[in-house]
């Protein structure tokens, strides 16, 4: 009697096409055009227009204090990194 991982009748894998939802939130060039767009009617957020005072101000600290900035508005590191970058 077969247990364990490799148990059961023996099939070839069939090789399914991607499913649609795996695409969601890839960069088209439509919907980056749209974001622009978007951001050139709309502006800055005022915590955005901070982040790009302390940014021209160049220094480290304020490179840093733009990050918490970031951090503390979007919840994770990754996602303040991605915004300062951004800015």
């Amino acid at each position: 009697l077969a247990g364990g991982l490799n148990k059961g009748f023996i099939v070839t894998r069939r090789e399914m096409a991607p499913k649609p939802s795996y695409a969601k939130g890839r960069k088209s060039q439509r919907n980056g055009l749209i974001k622009e767009v978007i951001r050139e009617v709309v502006g800055f957020a005022p915590y955005e227009r901070r982040m790009i005072e302390l940014l021209k101000i160049g220094s480290a600290s304020t490179f840093k204090r733009a990050l918490k900035l970031a951090k503390k508005r979007l919840g994770t590191h990754k996602r303040g990194k991605k915004k300062r970058d951004e800015m």
